[in-house]
């Protein structure tokens, strides 16, 4: 089995090559990256093709460009069609199975389809009117800018999931919201994401505060206004939130009303991470909308329980009440209830984060992702025949 990637950046593609490799069914990898960087998930250079530019592109947009004019979204429809078109002429005619990225792949759907193969699409978010739908009600529920997708995306996507043979998502979530658009569960194969359990794993903890992690961009979609809001109101004493990653400027008046006991960190390199997970008790993420939040499975791994909502895949990893909780979005009295019962009871909420982490260990890593993916392409495969 001959397995090509197409996608423009990295997100989870490279440790999906690396798994398709490490299975002797990887053709080719067509990134935006530069081989350099995929060579560090063990991948060939042999097998990776390189589309620079385009990377180099969005970059300096977003560095240059992005902030000066209102085209952003003029410029996010022709990067994805002059990346799909590229990488298309750049499809072996060996493959046997093309997984092309959401949004990016319509021409390479529609090659692997005259090639022959199985053309999969690979969708890391719920369906694009779904996901569309939800964050337009956030947006108009503060009163801020909204930064969706243009309408030609959207039409894209629809097209590309008419095109697909399967479309691979990570979530339970992700299923429903596809199939309240009237796809097929048939055509649906979900795998969840997988951790890297060399770089994710608990180290001592250095005292006995009671802290609160949030890992991740910060914007509405997020959710991080709500678990500011519900963590200031329940007032814990000696108790922190600690925050992780980059803001937006949406999150700003939040991050100033809700300021009492918060440390924002900043971004922080992945190798670190799991010395912050490690020094808190419970990993909270309040997303309204994400196909599967890896960090999830990133704070289970270095032995955090985990709060979640319902649209943030964690309830694929959890089992309520067992190692974490899944709450429904927008639910502050219900997150407050569960960081408050966290509080009250620390023993027990450690004990959840040893069953999380046992569980992490023995099901999610990215090998037990690479089996689960090498089975379900190879039987769809066969099943084509």
């Amino acid at each position: 089995m001959n397995v090509t990637i197409s996608l423009s950046g990295r997100f989870h593609a490279f440790n999906q090559a690396q798994q398709l490799h490490r299975h002797h069914s990887l053709e080719r990898l067509i990134t935006t990256y530069p081989k350099f960087e995929v060579k560090k998930y063990g991948v060939p250079p042999s097998r990776v093709k390189s589309l620079l530019r385009y990377e180099l592109a969005s970059r300096g947009w977003n560095k240059y460009l992005a902030s000066r004019t209102s085209d952003w979204f003029d410029f996010h429809s022709w990067y994805c069609d002059a990346f799909d078109h590229a990488a298309a002429k750049h499809i072996p005619p060996s493959t046997d199975v093309y997984i092309g990225w959401a949004s990016k792949s319509e021409q390479g759907l529609r090659r692997a389809k005259e090639l022959g193969a199985l053309a999969i699409l690979d969708r890391g978010s719920s369906h694009a009117v779904y996901n569309k739908r939800i964050l337009a009600e956030e947006y108009e529920k503060y009163g801020v800018k909204k930064w969706l997708p243009p309408e030609e995306i959207i039409q894209k996507e629809l097209r590309e999931y008419d095109l697909a043979d399967y479309i691979l998502i990570p979530s339970s979530f992700v299923k429903r919201s596809f199939m309240e658009q009237g796809v097929p569960e048939s055509k649906l194969i979900t795998i969840p994401y997988g951790v890297d359990l060399k770089y994710f794993r608990p180290v001592e903890k250095e005292d006995s505060k009671f802290r609160v992690l949030y890992v991740g961009g910060m914007h509405l979609r997020k959710g991080v206004h709500y678990l500011l809001q519900a963590f200031h109101e329940l007032n814990l004493p000696d108790a922190e939130l600690w925050l992780i990653g980059s803001k937006s400027p949406e999150i700003e008046p939040f991050l100033e009303k809700y300021s009492r006991n918060v440390r924002y960190f900043g971004h922080l390199p992945q190798p670190e991470l799991h010395k912050y997970y490690s020094q808190c008790s419970v990993f909270c993420i309040c997303s309204i909308e994400e196909g599967m939040a890896m960090v999830q499975v990133q704070a289970m791994a270095c032995g955090l329980p985990l709060i979640c909502t319902t649209n943030t895949g964690g309830e694929d990893l959890i089992d309520d009440g067992e190692c974490g909780f899944v709450v429904s979005i927008r639910d502050i009295d219900k997150l407050k209830n569960r960081l408050l019962w966290c509080f009250l009871n620390q023993s027990e909420c450690k004990d959840m984060g040893d069953i999380a982490r046992k569980r992490v260990s023995e099901t999610y890593s990215w090998n037990d992702y690479g089996n689960r993916l090498s089975i379900e392409i190879s039987d769809r495969r066969y099943l084509a025949k």
